[in-house]
């Protein structure tokens, strides 16, 4: 079955960059704009992994993954934090918050496939 990842970001070029770097690879990329909408992009598909940015307005990355992680049903959703060095005082606290990872911005397209890669197994498409 074809992964299904999540990316949650307010920046819609960020969001862009991360569907047209996993573009390649047979999976789902879904989006939303904040925590908020976040729960309701889960609630629509079955999420295999959340790429989830630490500042956003409504409900900021960290409000998100506290609540991702204390909901039985998608504690085990594997999180990876899209960080920007203005960030730096909350990294350190980000796994053991639940954090599978955290991927600095700027990043680059391979970066993001590699840090994907280290928790989903992306196929080729076709």
């Amino acid at each position: 079955m074809r992964p299904n990842i999540l990316t949650v970001d307010d920046s819609k070029g960020m969001r862009l960059m991360v569907q047209q770097a996993l573009r390649p690879f047979d999976c789902d990329v879904n989006e939303a704009s904040n925590g908020f909408n976040a729960f309701f992009a889960i609630e629509r598909a079955k999420t295999d992994l959340i790429l989830l940015d630490v500042s956003m307005p409504v409900m900021d990355g960290l409000e998100t993954l506290t609540r991702l992680k204390a909901a039985p049903e998608l504690a085990g959703i594997p999180v990876i934090m899209l960080t920007s060095p203005a960030d730096h005082a909350v990294i350190p606290q980000l796994a053991g918050m639940g954090a599978i990872g955290t991927l600095m911005k700027p990043f680059d397209e391979a970066a993001l496939v590699a840090a994907v890669r280290r928790v989903l197994k992306l196929e080729p498409v076709g």
